[in-house]
């Protein structure tokens, strides 16, 4: 039988921490990697998010739609608006300074998001409970206050470090080391 991993936090789930060395609300918060899909600067193709640390535990995120994203002719791609939910709501595990990944991502579409938009997603940690992370963020089309397109709901897991060394691609693990200057995966900065 399979088990149904839940986005709701539990009763006992506690408020969030933003860490002490968090970047700064309106502080970008950087891409952990060159050529990552959501947040690289180095990916051709890549989504090339700008994140940005908000209050509390919380980010603002812009996506500029292109015709690389395209899924119907002229529309956003829906696997696509999950992948950058996905890079928005994983974002936030920095400002936990927690290195995590994502359990259990449900995306729900309101309203199609055409080529040439720009969505606006404002995402926010709602509760931890033991390594569970639950969160939840919504898109607007055309401006933070614009119509709602896209809402979201994320469980991620905190993992060691060595998770991303064990399972990534070995080539892919040493360049992200050569772009942090260190060839330990356990000297990689959560936060660059």
């Amino acid at each position: 039988m399979r088990v149904r991993l839940s986005t709701e936090p539990p009763p006992d789930a506690r408020a969030p921490v933003r860490h002490p060395d968090a970047p700064a609300p309106g502080e970008r918060i950087l891409s952990h990697y060159g050529r990552c899909f959501g947040c690289g600067n180095a990916h051709p193709t890549g989504l090339h998010m700008l994140v940005l640390a908000g209050e509390g535990v919380t980010a603002r995120a812009e996506l500029t739609v292109s015709e690389h994203h395209q899924g119907a002719p002229g529309l956003a791609h829906g696997g696509l608006l999950t992948a950058a939910f996905d890079e928005a709501l994983g974002s936030l595990n920095w400002l936990l300074r927690t290195p995590a990944v994502t359990a259990r991502l449900a995306t729900d579409f309101l309203r199609p998001v055409p080529v040439g938009s720009d969505l606006f997603i404002a995402a926010e940690v709602v509760a931890v409970a033991g390594r569970k992370i639950y969160t939840r963020a919504e898109g607007r089309l055309g401006a933070p206050d614009g119509p709602l397109a896209v809402t979201a709901e994320a469980l991620f897991v905190s993992v060691g470090l060595e998770h991303f060394a064990t399972h990534g691609r070995p080539e892919d693990v040493a360049t992200a080391q050569a772009e942090r200057g260190t060839g330990e995966v356990s000297s990689f900065e959560v936060n660059p």
